[in-house]
């Protein structure tokens, strides 16, 4: 028996992976998460799948499921929206089911800035204006930021940030970050990445707060930094007629006269 941990991306169907659809398709009992996962996924289920929202459960119930199908022999797909490796509560479950002594497997997912960078058409690391790209949030409820997990410290690099889990708290977002780096400073909202009803909001930290206006609380992911409107930036030398790489040596473009 084992627990396939699924990410199931950040919204659209057809954004599942091809392993996560074949995972689901093969496995007796499914565990996802209600609030952000479409039914559209589910119908990867097979028709005669247990199939249990968590959403209203913690995680005592959560392994409660996991440890009946364990005792039955069945194998578990457990959904998560976006990727697992940030802000999914897998290492949590991952810790339980190794004191339980439960296989597990892990299978990525589309992440929800790589969706949201989609929408806006943007590349999010642009040669001479941005290489970093840091996902963080601020804190919350369910977990508040380490010391020196701020946003000021990465705003001070100059990097896009990707903001998660913070849009109810914009407009302090906006406030941190203005003095840093500048009111000027391009700004991107996109609420439910890759769903139906996505919504795009670019601005910047001086308008942003009035340009998205009321009523997004959630779901929604807040991307700043020079990058996302920069227009003069230089070119890669990645595809430079004169850059020496492996699979086009500089050797053969201008071989050395004999």
């Amino acid at each position: 028996m084992t627990v396939h941990f699924i990410g199931a991306g950040p919204g659209a169907p057809d954004l599942l992976t091809l392993r996560a659809a074949r995972l689901i398709a093969a496995c007796p009992v499914c565990l996802y998460a209600g609030s952000l996962i479409p039914q559209e996924v589910l119908a990867h289920c097979p028709p005669e799948a247990r199939i249990v929202n968590t959403a209203p459960l913690d995680l005592d119930q959560i392994m409660a499921e996991i440890a009946a199908a364990h005792a039955q022999g069945q194998d578990v797909a457990r959904l998560h929206s976006g990727d697992l490796s940030i802000w999914s509560a897998m290492g949590e479950q991952l810790r339980r089911l190794r004191a339980m002594d439960i296989d597990f497997s892990v299978t990525p997912g589309v992440p929800s800035f790589a969706a949201a960078a989609a929408a806006l058409g943007a590349e999010l690391t642009l040669p001479g204006v941005a290489q970093t790209l840091v996902l963080t949030r601020t804190s919350g409820r369910a977990s508040t930021m380490p010391a020196g997990e701020q946003l000021e410290t990465y705003a001070a690099t100059g990097a896009t940030l990707a903001i998660h889990l913070s849009v109810h708290v914009l407009q302090d977002v906006v406030a941190r970050l203005t003095p840093i780096y500048g009111e000027n400073c391009p700004v991107a909202v996109v609420y439910r990445a890759s769903w139906p009803d996505q919504r795009v909001v670019r601005s910047d930290l001086a308008g942003v707060v009035a340009a998205l206006g009321a009523g997004v609380e959630r779901t929604a992911l807040i991307l700043v930094g020079p990058a996302l409107a920069a227009e003069g930036f230089e070119e890669s030398q990645l595809y430079s007629t004169g850059y020496d790489r492996r699979f086009r040596p500089g050797s053969l473009l201008f071989p050395q006269e004999s």
